[in-house]
Parts: C-alpha cells; sequence; structure tokens
C-alpha cells in the first residue's frame, strides 16, 4: 500500500530575505503610526527626551564697570545664495531666506574715568565730569525670534546631509545676520541716547548727594 504525500514547501532563497525583513519592518511601522492615533494607545509609539548634559562649569569670572544706557532691538532679513560653477543650482548650490533679530546695548565704561576726570569745587555744589566716548557691545543674536523660512538645496548638497554630522546647518545665515545687526546699529544713533541716559543717570544721582550744578562731558 502506498501514500501520496504532500509536496513540502520550498525553503525562502537567501536574496529575498532581505526584501522580506524589508517589508515585516515597514510593516510593524505602519501598523504602530495607526495604532499611534488611537485613545490611549499612542503613549505606547511616543518618544521620551532627556536631558543629559553634564554638570555647567564656571571658567571665569569678570568686573564688570560699564553702565548700559540704551539697548537696540533689531531684525534683518538675510538672504543668502551660495552657486557652484559650471552646475545649475538644482544639482548644486543653496538659498537659504533667514529672519535673523538680535539686541545691540550701548554703554558708557565708567571704569576708564581717572582722577583728573572728575573736579569738585570748594562748596562741593558743582561738579565737572569728563567720560569717555559712549560704545556698542557685541550684537546677541535672539534664537527664540530668529528662524529659518525657506531652505533651498540642490541633489548634492541634499546627498552630502545625510552623511553630514550637523545637516542643514544655519551657522553661516546667523552669522551674517549678527554683522548686518551690528552695523545697523552703528548707524543707529543708540550711542547718543547712551550719553544723554548717562547723563541724565549723574545729573539726578549727584543732585540727590546736594550738587546744585552738574557738567557731564565726554570725550578721550
Amino acid at each position: 500500500m502506498t501514500t501520496t504525500l504532500g509536496r513540502l514547501p520550498r525553503r525562502m532563497p537567501g536574496w529575498a530575505k532581505v526584501p522580506a525583513a524589508l517589508v515585516l519592518v515597514l510593516a510593524v511601522l505602519f501598523a504602530g503610526i495607526r495604532l499611534a492615533v488611537l485613545p490611549g494607545i499612542k503613549d505606547l509609539f511616543g518618544t521620551d527626551t532627556h536631558d543629559r548634559s553634564g554638570p555647567t562649569l564656571l571658567r571665569s569670572i569678570q568686573d564688570m564697570s560699564r553702565y548700559d544706557a540704551a539697548s537696540g532691538t533689531f531684525q534683518v532679513v538675510v538672504d543668502l545664495d551660495k552657486d557652484a560653477k559650471f552646475l545649475p543650482d538644482a544639482i548644486r548650490g543653496t538659498r537659504t531666506l533667514y529672519i535673523g533679530a538680535g539686541t545691540v546695548d550701548a554703554y558708557v565704561d565708567l571704569g576708564k574715568v581717572r582722577g583728573d576726570d572728575v573736579t569738585v569745587d570748594a562748596d562741593r555744589t558743582s561738579a565737572t565730569l569728563r567720560l569717555p566716548h559712549a560704545r556698542l557691545g557685541a550684537p546677541a543674536l535672539d534664537p527664540d525670534h530668529s528662524y529659518a523660512v525657506s531652505k533651498q538645496r540642490g541633489l548634492l548638497d541634499r546627498l552630502g546631509d545625510l552623511f553630514s554630522d550637523n545637516p542643514n546647518s544655519e551657522q553661516a545665515v546667523q552669522k551674517l545676520a549678527v554683522r548686518h545687526i551690528g552695523d545697523a546699529a552703528k548707524d543707529s544713533g543708540l550711542t547718543t541716547r547712551a550719553e544723554t541716559n548717562t547723563t541724565r543717570m549723574l545729573d539726578g544721582l549727584l543732585r540727590s548727594l546736594g550738587f546744585t550744578e552738574v557738567h557731564v562731558s565726554y570725550g578721550s
């Protein structure tokens, strides 16, 4: 008596295992996305953020002797376009439109005032002060109000971002924004305002100490 056995299933070829595994992974990911939108299931596929930064170290302390008398807030639109020679922009090239917001302080360095820069009459009713001209501080970019509006990158630049440690870096446009803000501050009259505010501050301070005449001038 003979019996006929069913055919045994063929083993999957080795070359087909990789695509099959990829399909399985994609299926699991899509299933996770579908389940994540259901109430109560979203947390299973959510992400947690952990701050693993080390302790902040104090590197140095400096005594400040300047009087910050005025501050200006600026905003600039940076349009940075980088082209490659002999290649179209669709292949190699970047263009970034960036909104940069920042502040610049104007100050008077009271630490440079010497003994002969301050004179008081014998009755201590009149005081004359000669101060250095007001100066501008370094522009400070505000990260909360600075952002990229649009980024256009060629094919080679996009491929480079895949292997870069810092893809889509905005360092170039940030530096350009800081430079433009600094240039704008020079023409804004901030130093003049700072000297006016410093004069008012010293006038009120010395008059509260009993002086009836206060003269403040600026120069080297």
